[in-house]
């Protein structure tokens, strides 16, 4: 995982309308950054809606929210769709940026050893410093977890 005070690793990736997006088009802003598993499962659908209830309140504190999994743009399109997600869910197929970050880790899953995206939250200060990273997060609690930090 990466450490508060680097530099948030730079990406560039699809999100779900097929738009081409960089962290570096946030900066100015705070960005919440979270990498989740996988479109339509329980535990990420509770934490995006989750983000997506609190969204009005991320951005009066000039915070953005940026979600990130391996799933395609059309899956991104239609989760969004589904859910009425206003913020940005990007693809990354190639694990370009989860890499980057740190979160592609081994995992016990029923009993078994697998290599998945670990569920984990930076949050980033408008210059693209991380200020706080959690490993591990409860999707249940994360946007009220990081509405605090705010």
């Amino acid at each position: 995982m990466l450490e508060p005070g680097m530099k948030a690793p730079e990406f560039t990736l699809k999100n779900q309308e097929g738009k081409e997006v960089s962290l570096s088009d946030y900066r100015g802003k705070k960005v919440i950054l979270y990498f989740y598993s996988k479109d339509n499962t329980a535990g990420c659908t509770n934490q995006a809606c989750s983000f997506a209830e609190l969204y009005p309140a991320f951005i009066e504190k000039n915070a953005e929210i940026i979600g990130i999994s391996k799933d395609t743009v059309e899956s991104h399109r239609k989760f969004a769709e589904k859910y009425n997600l206003p913020f940005t869910i990007l693809a990354d197929q190639d694990r370009t940026a989860i890499e980057a970050y740190d979160v592609w880790k081994e995992k016990n899953m029923y009993g078994k050893k697998v290599m998945g995206v670990v569920r984990t939250t930076y949050l980033i200060d408008e210059k693209g410093v991380i200020v706080k990273a959690f490993s591990k997060v409860r999707a249940a609690d994360n946007a009220g977890q990081m509405m605090k930090e705010l």
